[in-house]
């Protein structure tokens, strides 16, 4: 069966051609914009009178921000002190902005604004990672308020009942649709059936990446499908990104922003290579106790942080980008490692214990539905 438009060209002349064209627009970012220092993509908390994604971890004893023994909710995939990590110094790591302070979380207050609303995650695992420590942080700061927790097919929903505020996950790692037909599971980058699920929402916090570099078994579709053009693999930032541009359109079409705020978490990054950080003998993240001290990432951005800047750059309405993928780099210390899943014979490099990083991907949350 052929799935290839002959204007095409072969699958690898084809990827080929657009990963060239992408690298030199990536590397035109990177050098031609001073990338680490301005970047331009919405989101960046400009109201604030800081950028709030620049800055450097601190040692802070008044943290975490609670104890998981408090929140009978969390999966045991991210809680790291139950499934027998020694070290704590990971949890007293406060993230100060470089130039003002980050507001302290108040859940309270978070549950008086979002009275009567509803606020929804969707996207991977790391997604999943974030509503948790949300969900965990609102019950420790309201622990006599009841809750419900339910789930209706892939959506996760913790009501606050006296708030009647629902904070909800919507498991959907790539955005786009995956169709089983009779060719197999087919990715397609320009579907977005899903989004019929959203409508309604009044905050909304996306976030994807973590699965489109996945291969083999883990790779969850068989085929990818553009328009008419079906192909067994390409270039995944090019997937990536035209996946992307098809949420955009998707947002662009459909939210209203008088009533619904849309943010993008970022690209959370994994720490499988310690080269990246000058140890390479180091056994991934295994073993890391200290998050890396200073402003900046030795390993430098992620392409695909680049390519979602791109997209957000060119949307017509406003998208908050949680640009939380530097500070987060600087976390080599914050990974489940082998006190996840899959302990010593694959070790969790990707996802963050609780309590740790997602807290404060939550407290730049609040400060931006705070001052935004």
């Amino acid at each position: 069966m052929a799935f290839l438009h002959p204007h095409f060209g072969s699958p690898m002349e084809w990827s080929f051609s657009i990963s060239v064209v992408l690298f030199l627009t990536l590397l035109i970012q990177i050098h031609g914009s001073g990338y680490l220092d301005h970047k331009q993509a919405r989101g960046f908390a400009e109201n604030y009178g800081c950028n709030l994604f620049q800055g450097s971890w601190v040692y802070d004893d008044s943290y975490p921000l609670y104890e998981t023994s408090q929140c009978p909710f969390i999966e045991r995939e991210f809680d790291c002190q139950n499934n027998g990590r020694p070290d704590k110094f990971y949890l007293k790591y406060r993230w100060q902005p470089a130039g003002c302070n980050l507001t302290r979380f108040n859940g309270e207050d978070f549950l008086t604004r979002l009275r009567g609303k509803s606020i929804m995650f969707v996207g991977d695992s790391l997604g999943l990672n974030q509503w948790q420590s949300l969900t965990c942080m609102l019950h420790i700061a309201m622990p006599q308020a009841p809750y419900n927790l339910a789930r209706n097919g892939d959506v996760s929903i913790f009501t606050f009942l006296t708030y009647d505020v629902k904070v909800m996950f919507s498991r959907n790692a790539l955005l786009v649709d995956i169709v089983g037909e009779s060719i197999g599971r087919v990715l397609k980058l320009d579907s977005i059936q899903a989004g019929q699920t959203w409508k309604g929402i009044e905050v909304m916090i996306f976030d994807s990446w973590h699965w489109w570099i996945h291969t083999g078994r883990k790779q969850p579709w068989d085929l990818i499908q553009v328009g008419n053009h079906t192909y067994r693999d390409m270039d995944r930032l090019v997937a990536y990104e035209i996946a992307l541009n098809t949420w955009a359109k998707w947002v662009d079409y459909n939210i209203d922003p008088t009533r619904t705020r849309v943010f993008f978490q970022g690209v959370s990054p994994d720490h499988q290579n310690p080269a990246q950080w000058g140890e390479p003998r180091a056994n991934l993240c295994e073993g890391q106790t200290r998050p890396i001290l200073g402003f900046r990432y030795p390993g430098g951005p992620l392409p695909a942080e680049l390519v979602l800047e791109k997209v957000l750059r060119a949307m017509q309405k406003p998208v908050y980008l949680l640009d939380i993928t530097t500070l987060s780099q600087l976390r080599i210390d914050g990974h489940p490692s082998v006190y996840g899943f899959g302990g010593h014979l694959d070790p969790d490099c990707s996802h963050w214990c609780l309590a740790g990083v997602p807290d404060t991907w939550n407290e730049l949350l609040y400060a931006s539905l705070v001052k935004n």
